[in-house]
């Protein structure tokens, strides 16, 4: 029996294959070809090849994104992206039939997202689903024992969903999704070097600016030169960025989710309270990749925060070790 792990993610869909590790990570993306008034497109490209497009495409072709903050928006696009990455991952539609699925899904999921995942499936071929939610995965990712009765207390930043919650293996003791994440950041980054720099960027590399210069360390320096488009010309142009020009755009969104980890903690009961400040707050998902963040939150709230070595992989790790373990499978996965 094949057991996979999938985390369609707004921005990068990762896969796990027990036995084998991470197997996949490309963009959750797609290029279409739509004429004006059609009823029908063509796929022209998916994954990688389709994101290299964004910002380059032809007229008629347009880059869809099918998951948008934690949600199946366009559930025939994300049937015909998912089939493409079992295919990169030699399980063709037979062998589907005979594979087991563990998709992580935000915190606190409504039915509706589950029948949208179980109809992707269906589409797939994919024989047998399980679902978990982001913030036990990505705490079981890195061998973070848990127990009926050991409270710990998860923050997962993804691309566009931040997951907040105090849990065990009984269940989530307290805990959210928000439409919060490292995308905001990138559209507030083009707005920026437009208002600041009179330069039109893309989202690639808005992305770039962030992942380059960002950081939260105090004094930090440093410096990208950035290509984009004269906003008054329409010319080629280049200017200089720094970590100090961007960084009050990173540190909104950054308080902001620290604002809601703040209430989260300050509603708990006393003894989950106690719990977590003896083993911090476990702090994942591909914006925690920036330097200093870590540090960033432990000063904000005044606890403990332990990172990882791979902080964007977290998720689909842990939903790798809940699909591979029976104990596991029984306590942090649903079916339904």
């Amino acid at each position: 029996m094949i057991k996979l792990a999938i985390d369609l993610g707004s921005w990068v869909t990762k896969i796990y294959k027990a036995g084998c590790g991470v197997v996949l990570a490309e963009p959750t993306c797609a290029a279409i070809e739509q004429l004006p008034g059609a009823q029908r497109y063509n796929i022209k490209s998916l994954g990688e090849r389709a994101r290299a497009l964004s910002g380059k495409a032809a007229q008629n072709t347009h880059i869809i994104n099918p998951v948008t903050d934690g949600d199946i928006v366009h559930p025939d696009i994300a049937a015909d992206l998912l089939s493409y990455f079992l295919a990169e991952i030699e399980i063709t539609p037979r062998k589907a039939r005979s594979t087991e699925v563990i998709f992580v899904l935000p915190c606190g999921s409504k039915p509706d997202l589950k029948r949208k995942y179980l109809r992707l499936a269906d589409d797939c071929n994919i024989g047998k689903v399980y679902f978990t939610q982001t913030p036990i995965a990505a705490v079981l990712g890195h061998n973070v024992p848990l127990g009926d009765s050991t409270p710990v207390f998860s923050v997962d930043i993804g691309y566009g969903l931040t997951n907040i919650a105090a849990f065990s293996l009984d269940g989530v003791i307290a805990g959210m999704s928000m439409n919060l994440g490292g995308g905001n950041i990138d559209v507030h980054i083009i707005d920026y070097m437009a208002e600041n720099y009179n330069l039109n960027i893309g989202a690639l590399t808005a992305e770039r600016i962030k992942n380059t210069v960002g950081s939260f360390f105090p004094g930090d320096d440093k410096v990208m030169m950035v290509d984009g488009r004269d906003a008054s010309t329409g010319a080629p142009a280049t200017v200089m960025v720094r970590t100090s020009n961007i960084y009050e755009v990173l540190a909104l969104y950054v308080d902001k989710i620290i604002e809601y980890v703040s209430l989260i903690i300050s509603k708990l009961p006393s003894e989950v309270s106690s719990a977590i400040i003896h083993s911090g707050v476990f702090l994942s998902g591909g914006l925690c990749k920036m330097d200093g963040i870590a540090e960033y939150f432990s000063e904000r709230l005044g606890i403990t925060i332990n990172t990882f070595d791979e902080p964007q992989l977290a998720a689909v790790i842990g939903a790798g070790t809940i699909i591979s373990s029976e104990h596991f499978i029984t306590k942090a996965a649903t079916q339904n």
